[in-house]
């Protein structure tokens, strides 16, 4: 997409998810960094949202990371905090934090100004995952604004989690 998705986008992308969910009776949570909550947000846009969505942790920094999803220091000294590993930790993370949780999201990136880590601006790794099942992770590169690039990595995370949820 050339253009950073709407709200409108959002939010229908977000209840596709929810619907998706609860057809098949899962519940959802989430682990986001550079969305900072942008996707627990869209999905409780929904009125039957407690249907399927658990909550999340919005784990901006290396030491939340860490310390409430377990993600190893090593790892993030090792590959910094914008790495697809990252992005499977989280997940894996997520999903042990939430025994509820059938399917977790999480989200990685560099929303802007500015890189990080001799990473790109709007560099976004997510992870979906499915319990019992090996993460799903993309890779994207968003060249929107920082606004844009939050809105493009939340669109990913909900289209990503209902094409796993749709499997």
């Amino acid at each position: 997409m050339s253009r950073p998705p709407t709200e409108g986008e959002l939010v229908a992308a977000a209840r596709r998810l929810g619907d998706r969910l609860g057809r098949v009776g899962w519940q959802l949570a989430v682990a986001e960094s550079c969305t900072g909550g942008l996707v627990g947000h869209l999905l409780t846009e929904s009125p039957s949202a407690s249907d399927h969505f658990l909550g999340g942790v919005v784990c901006y920094s290396p030491a939340v990371k860490c310390s409430l999803l377990g993600v190893p220091e090593e790892l993030i000294d090792r590959v910094g905090t914008v790495a697809p590993e990252v992005a499977e930790a989280l997940v894996d993370g997520t999903l042990a934090r939430f025994p509820a949780a059938e399917l977790a999201v999480a989200v990685t990136g560099l929303a802007g100004p500015d890189g990080a880590e001799g990473k790109p601006v709007g560099l976004t790794y997510v992870a979906v995952a499915r319990r019992g099942e090996g993460a799903r992770i993309e890779r994207r590169i968003f060249e929107h604004a920082r606004d844009g690039n939050k809105r493009a990595a939340a669109l990913l995370a909900l289209e990503i989690a209902g094409a796993v949820a749709g499997e």
